[in-house]
């Protein structure tokens, strides 16, 4: 039984065909290729906002049809190593923070086990999908049995997926803007644990749009206040104006998992959010 949705011929079925017919001068030229399948017209410079709109589409899409409804974000520096490792690390601070790698891990296990117990749609588990704190998260997700995502990105040097993100859940991103976006889009809370540049870019980024009522509130919770009271003078930024106090609560300092997911239940309207963690 047909069961397509139009009568009209498949795009699949023509790109088959299309790769068939005999080469000629005029089927060998650039312009006799099919659009969608010419990566040379896709990566055109007018191309740019469709290309923008397929790297929104193919995660949400793929998101979709694995049944992902909600999210719990994990950010945090890839420099970071287990514990195991610890002795390996560029610097004895470094070394010291190995600490959270294992404390993103024991989150991340107890979530996704809270998640499962609900049928594992909601609460799942993402990160940047690369080493250091992101490896750690979705390693707890795996840990505990269940699926995570991972939101690669194509740097300078070589980067690839840790080995712990779900495959079909594994998702690799030219823009920094459309990545950021998939981040957000499902969060029911953003964890932060001590990073660099690109973590201080995460966390700010979702404070500001939280901020501006871009985004509606969600749980913001920043692991390990010796860190960040160390990189970030919370207190100046309010005392000379340029945030108003009331900004201070827009996010919650944590030490451990189960003090992140005791403020995510107690986080206001906690209760009325879809995925809300269940009480004990």
């Amino acid at each position: 039984m047909d069961d397509r949705r139009h009568p009209f011929r498949d795009s699949v079925e023509d790109r088959r065909t299309a790769e068939e017919i005999p080469s000629t001068a005029q089927s060998r030229s650039p312009t006799y290729r099919l659009a969608f399948v010419d990566d040379d017209f896709m990566l055109r410079e007018e191309l740019r906002p469709v290309r923008l709109q397929l790297e929104l589409l193919k995660p949400e899409m793929a998101m979709d049809e694995a049944g992902i409804l909600s999210t719990i974000v994990l950010f945090g520096g890839a420099r970071i190593p287990d514990s195991a490792h610890k002795d390996k690390a560029r610097t004895p601070a470094l070394a010291d923070l190995s600490k959270y790698y294992e404390e993103a891990r024991l989150f991340a296990f107890k979530i996704t086990s809270l998640s499962m117990l609900a049928g594992g749609s909601e609460n799942v588990i993402v990160t940047g999908g690369g080493p250091g704190v992101m490896e750690a998260g979705n390693r707890g997700a795996t840990e505990a049995g269940g699926k995570s995502i991972g939101l690669n990105i194509v740097l300078p040097h070589e980067q690839v997926p840790n080995p712990y993100v779900t495959p079909e859940l594994c998702f690799n991103f030219h823009y920094f803007a459309i990545r950021k976006m998939h981040f957000l889009m499902r969060a029911r809370a953003v964890c932060v644990f001590p990073g660099g540049f690109g973590t201080l870019d995460e966390m700010f980024e979702c404070l500001t749009l939280i901020q501006t009522g871009r985004m509606g509130q969600v749980p913001v919770l920043l692991f390990g206040r010796e860190f960040w009271d160390r990189v970030i003078n919370w207190e100046a930024l309010a005392s000379s104006g340029t945030i108003s106090r009331d900004d201070l609560s827009l996010f919650r300092f944590v030490e451990t998992s189960d003090e992140a997911i005791e403020a995510i239940r107690t986080w206001p309207n906690a209760g009325v959010r879809r995925g809300a963690i269940p009480g004990r």
